[in-house]
């Protein structure tokens, strides 16, 4: 598996792509195994200080027995919007398109087996999620704490390497680009919001 990046959309540093994790951490995992129907599955990944991730699953889930067969994947997107010709300088020479920033991670998944392991990894995992103010805290303990963990498979992800792609008007001029911000910051949509402060980060000259 490859990601196609034209060269004008390749991210200017790795860092970029684990801020991407980072601040969007709900992947689309996926594994291959050869003659069979790919594994997808849902969920969030943490990223780890090392650049690793951190990950669990439900034990029902099929998924985790496909891993140590197979070439796995973890995809992060993050904001994405339509960019309409109007928005350019000549809107007549224009066509639409499509901005939005993406990070593949390739590695194979290795299962936390110690119980102890997987009840931090799930803690760290709502703590990340929980507000400051008044966060959730476990309560469940014992017997019934046992078959929640029992009941997942937590694994860690070492990546082999990390694809990235961030198309954002790069291939357009300075102005061009500049209208799209204007026109995506008065959208009052979050996501288009999200889309032209992700293209101010990562202006070029």
């Amino acid at each position: 598996m490859s990601l196609y990046v034209p060269r004008q959309f390749v991210a200017e540093s790795e860092a970029d792509a684990l801020a991407l994790i980072r601040e969007h951490p709900f992947a689309t995992l996926i594994t291959s195994v050869a003659g069979a129907e790919p594994h997808i599955s849902h969920l969030p990944l943490l990223l780890e200080a090392d650049g690793s991730l951190s990950g669990h699953m439900a034990r029902a889930n099929p998924h985790w027995q496909a891993f140590a067969a197979g070439h796995t994947v973890a995809i992060f997107r993050g904001p994405h919007a339509y960019i309409s010709p109007r928005w350019y300088v000549e809107p007549a020479r224009e066509v639409p398109t499509w901005n939005y920033s993406v990070a593949h991670v390739h590695g194979r998944p290795e299962l936390m087996e110690d119980a102890a392991s997987k009840l931090a990894l799930v803690d760290r995992t709502s703590a990340l999620f929980e507000p400051e103010i008044e966060p959730w805290k476990r309560q469940v303990e014992g017997a019934r704490l046992d078959a929640f963990i029992n009941a997942i498979v937590a694994f860690h992800i070492a990546p082999t390497h990390i694809e990235s792609k961030f198309k954002m008007n790069q291939n357009k001029t300075p102005m061009d680009r500049a209208q799209v911000v204007v026109q995506l910051q008065g959208s009052g949509h979050p996501e288009l919001i999200a889309m032209a402060d992700w293209m101010k980060r990562h202006e070029r000259a």
